[in-house]
């Protein structure tokens, strides 16, 4: 009675104090409602997707046509390729995934998704957006600054990144590392948030097993977060007084060990992974669910196996250093503890393949864009288990191999799943239901080219074809691949040309779009029992929701068509 008590004394202190919330331009710029800021993390996160595909564009023209002018952009010199490559891969990561996936859709949904009203912290919120805000300027000016973006790769590697006589952007740089600084701010404030929400605001009645999945792995990896940054943000502050004060803890010149960066950043960059993954997971778990009209298989045994992932995560960073001089016998260690994370991961496949086993599957856009995200992420788990391998990974190191694997685990995170994650809570949040042809040609015209883009590029890898190399007409024993390079390339292009149809149908949907009802997709977790688009305190004050059962069952005691064939009372 406690918990309950403390819930609605909550949501009656939210409702009576901001009710109507700030009204005008202040609504879009200074509210603390968690689903205004959701939608701020939403927008920033699609504009930097643009600004990072827009760099990927510019960079493939130049590997399939060297020397050539890029439309759109004009020559691209070698400086401006390093910067590119660098920027396009820190912002689909650190400025794409992470809003989207953490931030906008745990702003959304926890509090929708829980019964409670809010954040607990809504000031909180509010500027941990204004932070990461931030961060995108600092990160979108270091582009234009004298000699140009940081071009050192998203990892930063030093003695590039540190000595002045290797780092030919020492201001890009040094922006490059506040700006992602900032944005790691902005997150343990919002993980706070997220974890404080989900253990004191939940609905009256909801205990930790009725939680839906989504809530779970967002709050999960913000854990994470909070356990893997702290090494790396020590370094980059490490990092910065090398390139600004003169120290060497990283610049072997100055007697620093570029070893221990590569330490500290995969610390931090291993564990990040799952960071983005299991918001993700949570996402497309929800989604099969409603669409194979089947209750979840397995539910205590995938919240456990996330933890398990979360654990094991923080045990397998070395493997990116076996050629980096590390202990070969430190290194058969990395290789089993690399073997045994793809043990819980494919138990979270599998149990999404069981919950779809047997089911009434329904192919909604949203569902296809989940089971698009099982196909492909599998592939780049099994093409994983290559580079865990010691061996193995001696030869297909900074090969393009590694970089189609990487896109083969990132891209079904990062776009997918974003995109499964939108189109199915759509209608929620702005009461409107997209157009599902629209929506078809979207996925179709993305998923195929997805796959000519980076099939490819395994190719290339097996081939030896090393990573971040400006113009391979310099490489007369890689000149055979070039028709390879060209494929990807168009097939990149083609890829970019069909979002212009996913953009129409998300303007022409909220402007036309049918009107959504409250749950047009038949779900059974609480977002869908409010308004479409949800209120400002997402339920009037004495209509607080209740729950009876679990996510994934029966939850409306007074509508008998909210009964799944599967639960329906004997």
């Amino acid at each position: 009675m406690a918990h309950a008590s403390a819930t609605e004394a909550h949501a009656h202190e939210h409702a009576t104090q901001e009710h109507h919330g700030p009204q005008g331009i202040l609504k879009y710029l200074w509210s603390t409602d968690h689903k205004v800021i959701a939608m701020q993390y939403l927008f920033t996160g699609m504009f930097m997707a643009m600004v990072g595909g827009f760099m990927a564009y510019v960079f493939r023209m130049q590997l399939a046509f060297p020397g050539k002018s890029v439309p759109l952009f004009g020559y691209v010199s070698p400086g401006e390729y390093n910067a590119l490559i660098t920027g396009h891969g820190s912002i689909m990561i650190f400025w794409v995934a992470m809003p989207v996936l953490i931030a906008a859709f745990g702003n959304y949904l926890i509090p929708l998704m829980i019964g409670a009203d809010d954040m607990v912290f809504p000031r909180i919120n509010r500027l941990s957006y204004q932070i990461f805000l931030l961060s995108v300027l600092v990160i979108l000016s270091s582009l234009f600054v004298k000699g140009g973006g940081f071009g050192g790769a998203w990892t930063s590697y030093p003695p590039l990144s540190a000595n002045a006589d290797y780092n030919l952007t020492p201001l890009g740089s040094s922006m490059w590392l506040v700006a992602v600084a900032l944005e790691f701010v902005a997150f343990l404030l919002g993980g706070i948030n997220f974890i404080t929400t989900l253990m004191n605001a939940r609905a009256p009645g909801m205990k930790a097993y009725d939680i839906p999945m989504v809530p779970w792995m967002i709050v999960i990896a913000s854990i994470l977060f909070m356990l893997s940054v702290g090494p790396l943000f020590a370094g980059a502050i490490m990092l910065f007084f090398d390139q600004n004060l003169g120290t060497g803890f990283f610049d072997p010149t100055r007697g620093g060990d570029p070893v221990l960066w590569q330490h500290l950043f995969w610390f931090f960059g291993h564990p990040e992974v799952y960071v983005v993954l299991l918001p993700a997971v949570g996402i497309v778990i929800d989604i099969v669910a409603t669409f194979a009209r089947k209750k979840l298989f397995g539910y205590k045994t995938l919240l456990y196996t996330a933890v398990a992932t979360g654990v094991l995560s923080f045990f397998v960073w070395a493997h990116h250093q076996f050629i980096a001089g590390i202990d070969p016998r430190m290194a058969n260690i990395f290789t089993v503890t690399t073997l045994l994370i793809s043990v819980p991961i494919a138990e979270m496949c599998f149990v999404i393949i069981a919950t779809l086993y047997g089911g009434d599957i329904r192919l909604k856009v949203p569902m296809l864009w989940a089971l698009a995200f099982v196909g492909e992420f599998l592939i780049g788990g099994v093409t994983g288990i290559f580079l865990g391998a010691s061996g193995a990974d001696a030869y297909l190191h900074e090969t393009y191999f590694v970089l189609a694997h990487f896109h083969y685990t990132f891209f079904p995170i990062a776009i997918i799943g974003t995109f499964a994650g939108f189109t199915y809570w759509f209608p929620k949040m702005f009461g409107r239901m997209m157009n599902e042809t629209l929506g078809k040609i979207h996925f179709w015209g993305t998923i195929i080219p997805f796959n000519f883009i980076f099939i490819p590029l395994f190719v290339l890898g097996l081939d030896g074809q090393q990573r971040r190399i400006y113009n391979f007409q310099n490489f007369p024993e890689l000149q055979h691949l070039q028709p390879v390079r060209i494929l990807a390339t168009i097939s990149l292009v083609v890829m970019l040309f069909f979002q212009l149809f996913f953009f129409w149908n998300v303007i022409r949907s909220w402007r036309k779009g049918p009107k959504a009802e409250k749950n047009p997709w038949k779900s059974n977790t609480l977002e869908w029992t409010t308004e479409s688009p949800p209120p400002h305190g997402n339920w009037p004050v004495d209509e607080m929701p209740k729950v009876y059962r679990g996510p994934y069952e029966y939850n409306h005691p007074d509508r008998e068509e909210d009964y799944w064939p599967q639960n329906l009372p004997a």
